[in-house]
């Protein structure tokens, strides 16, 4: 099985999770394609193919010479976003594309002034969808390029390299892949997820993140009698988010500046709920972000009386960068892999974050490489093949190059 067909077989499993969901993995349905995974790993021949019960698997490339050499390992999810549709994903290969716009079905169409990252791929083979759903390439590309990477690396004996771990896990788009995930049975001493974007990027850097919850109390009473009696929870709601700086929203910040991005509004004239997530690449401005959120509480009680509105706050992750900076070794081989490969490095910061953002505070760094896909989340999402046929180089030579590293 080559790298593509590999990729678009996995695209056919809805692997949808969802937010609002308590178990794990949150969808049932991202157990089929664990399954199939797991399966396939072993028809492939890998050694330790273990799949637990909430649906991550875990499984080795064993090292093929006797020096001493870190084991690293590979990660990427399976889940893709609830944004958008995962279910009947008609994927489809457009052959050196010619750079004009790309009709994914009559009347929907993929326009470059809208998608200018489009021209960045003229000539090349890209692999969109029919603009209904998602493609999945985030992070299905991942899986088939590490997976495809270890199959060439097994054919390839006279690469030598240590142990190689492989590691897959459900619900990383809904911030919930590496709590499960199990850093000891992982047994590496770093790792990479391959869940970046577009060709040559690589990440250490990320958001610290948390999520607010605002709880706001109302008075109902009949609108005919309700003058200096009704309290009207939704318009206490506006006038909350209306205490947000226009520059500090998303749609307004670029590059290393946070902000405050408000997911939703639940109300009635009794009460109201805002969900924000906050967002900032410095630990002291995120904490900051998080104390002007409770100065926004304290002012609409000193103004509406105590106890009207209050405030959940909950930390999510941190910036890898924090944890990465002792161990630059792992970002100098990712760098010397891509210039050995032809692929220009890009090192940018991640305005979100990864499953490595966790994982690296919990003893494993782990920065994130590119796997190709470009405008996730949505159905205008597509990938080139030959960056994806990059992308399994990069992971190749990272091997290899390992395999020479020393303390």
């Amino acid at each position: 099985m080559d790298l593509i067909e590999r990729f678009l077989n996995y695209t056919q499993f809805d692997t949808q999770s969802a937010e609002d969901s308590q178990t794990v993995p949150s969808t049932d349905k991202q157990l089929l394609f664990a399954e199939y995974l797991e399966k396939e790993l072993k028809s492939e021949g890998f050694d330790d193919v273990e799949r637990d019960d909430k649906g991550y698997i875990y499984a080795t490339l064993p090292a093929n010479t006797k020096k001493k050499v870190p084991t690293i390992g590979f990660i990427s999810h399976y889940d893709t976003s609830p944004d958008a549709s995962g279910a009947n994903i008609k994927p489809r290969i457009i052959q050196e594309y010619d750079g004009t716009d790309i009709e994914l079905s009559p009347g929907i169409i993929s326009s470059t002034r809208k998608f200018p990252e489009l021209l960045a791929h003229k000539g090349e083979d890209l692999i969109v969808t029919d603009g209904t759903t998602l493609l999945g390439a985030d992070d299905k590309a991942g899986i088939a390029e590490i997976v495809q990477a270890m199959c060439y690396l097994r054919d390839h004996k006279e690469i030598e390299h240590g142990d190689i771990r492989m590691g897959f896990n459900p619900d990383e788009e809904i911030g919930m892949g590496a709590h499960h995930f199990d850093v000891e049975r992982f047994g590496c001493e770093w790792a990479y997820t391959i869940d970046g974007g577009d060709l040559g990027e690589l990440e250490f850097e990320n958001f610290n993140a948390a999520s607010a919850k605002i709880y706001l109390k109302g008075v109902s009473v009949h609108t005919g009698y309700a003058k200096g009696k009704m309290v009207n929870a939704s318009r206490l709601a506006c006038e909350f988010d209306s205490m947000i700086p226009d520059s500090d929203r998303p749609e307004t910040t670029e590059g290393y500046q946070g902000f405050y991005h408000l997911l939703g509004i639940e109300s009635r004239t009794e009460e109201a709920k805002l969900s924000y997530i906050i967002r900032d690449h410095d630990r002291e401005h995120f904490d900051d972000r998080k104390r002007f959120m409770q100065e926004c509480v304290a002012k609409m009680n000193e103004r509406y009386g105590e106890g009207t509105v209050t405030i959940e706050l909950r930390d999510q992750y941190f910036n890898m960068k924090e944890k990465i900076d002792s161990n630059m070794h792992v970002v100098d081989i990712v760098l010397r892999a891509m210039q050995e490969v032809g692929v220009p490095p890009k090192v940018v910061p991640i305005r979100g974050g990864t499953d490595g953002a966790q994982l690296s505070f919990r003893g494993l760094p782990c920065p994130n490489i590119f796997a190709g896909g470009v405008n996730f989340h949505g159905p205008h999402e597509f990938v080139s093949i030959q960056v994806m046929q990059k992308a399994m180089q990069v992971i190749v030579k990272i091997c290899e190059l390992t395999e020479g590293y020393h303390d």
